[in-house]
């Protein structure tokens, strides 16, 4: 076996052709878009390059036959929070072999290390937490746009190496025209008729007030976690205009009060539903079918995020924000499933609001580490 860095177009199509050959024969296997993919290694279309770098590998069997491949990444807003300054791997593919994943797990942790670090986490992403992050380990159905899916075998490849399970990512259901428990209903209700609280869903025209509001009441809700950092309004923007293609705008609603921007839920459809017969091809017949299949309509929903500011979080705003989401989807008669999408076991609160829902369980990931 022999790995190799990704230097050229050859390495960069073997590295996005790799998925497409091991999971051929898995059904529930959705290939990403190799343009998602690429851009994540683009310094030009990715923002983290501005305060990290990146590299990665394939590996090759002796008939030059492309068998694994990683990426290993530093995010230097990140990487020293920790007890010990930690990186990344992600993006990692591998043939059922302990030695080859060994062989893709030891480049990326030398590349880490020669960079000063001492642990690294993994499988994860360049980029925000809402993509490609986390091992599933339970669950093993169609991934919704940006979840990862991969081999059940590819937890013991990262036990074998020595990687321990830092937390878990729990995803839950939520069955769309199923009534929401009546505790939940009667809370939502009350709060949605409160005095000083208004309700308003996303609208393009006013995009800057909306990722303004959204970055202001993210980064308040999310100040007292571990490791917390700071979204940038920039990331905002390139993730908005990333899910512009497939976004509702009524899908994503804020909650004020007297005015005050104080909680959130961001949700798009499903677009895996979408282009899950493209195997990760973007040409002109694949956009002729996307904007057919935009125009049609998709049965499943992905909630990528939510939030409310601390001072709020024991107000029932989430709830509220639930209701005016049925009020506009269950009139469309559309969509069937909601995904709630993904909340860290260290999240007592969030994974309280999503069993008073009534929501599920669907799938779990793990965020794994390796401690060199």
């Amino acid at each position: 076996m022999t790995i190799k860095p990704i230097d050229g177009n050859k390495s960069k199509k073997q590295f996005l052709d790799l998925p497409r050959f091991l999971y051929k024969d898995d059904e529930n296997w959705i290939s990403p878009l190799d343009t998602d993919i690429e851009n994540i290694f683009n310094p030009d279309k990715n923002t983290f390059f501005q305060h990290g770098k990146c590299t990665r590998w394939i590996l090759e069997d002796d008939n030059g036959q492309a068998i694994g491949r990683i990426a290993a990444f530093i995010n230097n807003k990140k990487a020293h929070l920790y007890d010990l300054p930690t990186g990344g791997i992600g993006f990692f593919e591998c043939i059922n072999d302990i030695q080859a994943a060994n062989l893709l797990f030891n480049e990326a942790k030398t590349w880490l290390q020669n960079q000063g670090m001492e642990a690294m986490d993994g499988p994860i992403n360049f980029g925000e937490n809402d993509s490609y992050w986390g091992l599933l380990v339970e669950g093993f159905t169609p991934p919704s746009y940006g979840m990862n899916y991969n081999f059940p075998y590819y937890l013991d490849l990262f036990k074998g190496y020595g990687f321990e399970k830092a937390y878990e990512q729990i995803t839950n259901h939520l069955a769309v025209r199923k009534p929401f428990p009546e505790r939940f209903t009667k809370i939502a209700t009350w709060v949605a008729n409160k005095p000083g609280y208004t309700f308003e869903h996303f609208s393009k025209k006013n995009a800057d007030k909306y990722v303004n509001d959204l970055m202001e009441i993210y980064n308040d809700a999310w100040k007292d976690f571990d490791n917390f950092v700071p979204v940038k309004k920039e990331t905002l923007l390139e993730s908005f205009k990333k899910m512009e293609l497939i976004m509702d705008e009524q899908l994503i609603w804020f909650a004020y009060l007297n005015g005050e921007p104080a909680s959130f839920v961001v949700v798009i459809p499903d677009a895996n539903q979408m282009i899950k017969d493209f195997n990760g091809k973007l040409g002109i017949i694949e956009k002729l079918k996307f904007v057919y299949k935009r125009w049609v309509g998709v049965n499943r929903m992905r909630a990528i995020v939510m939030g409310t500011k601390a001072a709020y979080q024991k107000h029932g705003l989430e709830s509220a924000l639930f209701i005016k989401l049925k009020e506009y989807v269950l009139p469309k008669n559309q969509y069937d499933e909601l995904e709630l999408s993904w909340v860290g076991d260290f999240n007592d609160k969030m994974l309280a609001l999503h069993e008073a829902t009534g929501a599920t369980f669907g799938k779990r990931h793990f965020t794994m580490r390796k401690l060199f």
